[in-house]
């Protein structure tokens, strides 16, 4: 793991050029690199890590041994699911822990060199406007481009009678012409103008993406439970986190 362990960034953008080195390494691994990196993590091996390093390389390898170590640690243990999940999936959650680990060195650094409230805020901005490697690996970035400029309006113009908020919807409203999305904007706004969020307790508006719990029926701001019309897309059931926190009792 020597590709970070010379380099301590102590600015803003040092912080972010280093971010985004170790990004596009672990982006690599997981998409022109993928043939090696799915190799590498041989599930008869020890706990292995998907490690990004400044300079763009990646390396997949055993955790730090010191305790407590260097820099946070990436998600231990990665190999071991390789061959009991469909290959996308696995490549997917790969990148989920990928994204928590990026987020964790920058703030680190960001901790440990005085980063104040408006360094903070500025350096998550700067790493905010850059898609995800989720989002990159599973195509997401691609897609939300794409609806951009109509998932977003048009999604929220659905039934609640009849809908749940899901992905099939927005091409089913795709096709409609302007004034009719215009008109069932109105009528939407009209029937549904007293439905409050689940979250925050604000109301209804068409021009936000909501989704409703499959489990409790309440509807909630897409932005409120972290839900993204992209997103939505791939939910068969939506459990909002309420319902998803509750446990049978034995």
């Amino acid at each position: 793991m020597d590709g970070g362990a010379q380099y301590n960034p102590r600015t803003v953008e040092e912080v972010f050029r280093d971010f985004k080195g170790r990004r596009a390494a672990m982006i690599k691994a997981l998409t022109t690199d993928v043939e090696e990196f799915f190799q590498q993590c041989d599930p008869e091996k020890d706990n292995l890590c998907l490690y990004g390093f400044p300079n763009e390389q990646w390396e997949v390898n055993l955790p730090a041994e010191e305790v407590p170590p260097e820099l946070p640690e990436p998600a231990l243990g990665i190999n071991f699911a390789r061959d009991g999940m469909q290959e996308k999936d696995w490549l997917s959650l790969v990148a989920v822990h990928g994204d928590a680990w990026l987020l964790a060195v920058a703030f680190y650094f960001g901790a440990r060199f005085g980063f104040d409230k408006s360094d903070r805020k500025r350096l998550f901005t700067m790493i905010n406007d850059l898609p995800t490697i989720f989002e990159v690996v599973t195509g997401a970035e691609k897609k939300q481009a794409k609806e951009k400029s109509s998932v977003s309006n048009i999604t929220s113009t659905k039934s609640k009678s009849s809908s749940k908020g899901r992905g099939s919807e927005p091409e089913k409203y795709s096709k409609q012409t302007k004034d009719e999305d215009e008109g069932l904007d109105e009528e939407d706004e009209e029937e549904h103008g007293e439905t409050l969020c689940g979250a925050c307790g604000e109301n209804y508006a068409s021009d936000e993406f909501w989704i409703c719990c499959d489990i409790c029926e309440k509807w909630f701001h897409g932005k409120c439970v972290k839900i993204t019309p992209a997103r939505a897309e791939h939910i068969k059931q939506y459990k909002c986190p309420s319902c998803s926190n509750k446990r049978t009792r034995p």
